[in-house]
């Protein structure tokens, strides 16, 4: 790669991380202008649009980031499960981890999945349907596995990421020790929605 497209990716990187650094409980995507994120980021505004058409495409890129990151770390999270075994407890741990490090990113896909622009939502409900596949073909993998009948495995996956995302939500503004005592509620539920869904199939096999 030539120093000048290396640059280029540099100062791409520099605009999304000052349209982030921006972003807080208080304050939203949709109150960026181009013109504050590209001060943020060192540039002329004029440049911006040397590496986005407009301020949205910038936004879209980042909530794209945000979903491939969290599918990475989930990833990850599937051979810590093959190690230890615990799947839900391992797995919110990880979102919750994910959670700490792009705190803005999450608040970002949490407010334009229902905000008012449409290729936003159209591309978090789209990040969030990865998320939900993925899911659905380890609950059914790992019943397989352990022998455990699922009742609809996709719905179980479904179920399982609306209330991670809402409990998400909360645990941004929570203290350490209120995280900690979410994070054990959570696991609890999720253990319920996985249950609720293996007695459903249990008996509707006798």
């Amino acid at each position: 790669m030539s120093s000048r497209a290396e640059q280029k990716l540099r100062t791409r990187r520099a605009l999304m991380d000052a349209a982030l650094a921006q972003l807080s409980a208080d304050r939203g995507f949709g109150s960026l202008s181009l013109r504050e994120v590209a001060r943020e980021a060192g540039i002329a505004p004029t440049s911006f649009y040397r590496h986005f058409s407009e301020l949205d495409e910038l936004g879209l890129a980042l909530v794209d980031e945000g979903g491939v990151a969290l599918r990475q770390l989930m990833r990850q999270a599937r051979k810590r499960i093959a190690r230890n075994g615990s799947a839900i407890s391992t797995s919110v741990d990880t979102f919750m981890e994910y959670l700490g490090n792009n705190a803005n990113l999450f608040r970002l896909m949490l407010r334009e999945r229902t905000g008012v622009s449409k290729p936003f939502r159209t591309a978090i409900r789209a990040e969030i349907d990865h998320f939900v596949t993925e899911l659905a073909d380890d609950l059914s993998r790992f019943a397989d596995e352990e022998g455990r009948l699922l009742s609809d495995p996709r719905i179980v996956a479904e179920a399982m990421v609306t209330l991670v995302f809402n409990q998400g939500a909360e645990a941004l503004d929570c203290t350490p020790k209120e995280r900690d005592i979410l994070k054990t509620k959570l696991k609890q539920e999720l253990r319920m929605i996985l249950v609720g869904s293996q007695t459903l199939a249990s008996m509707s096999q006798n």
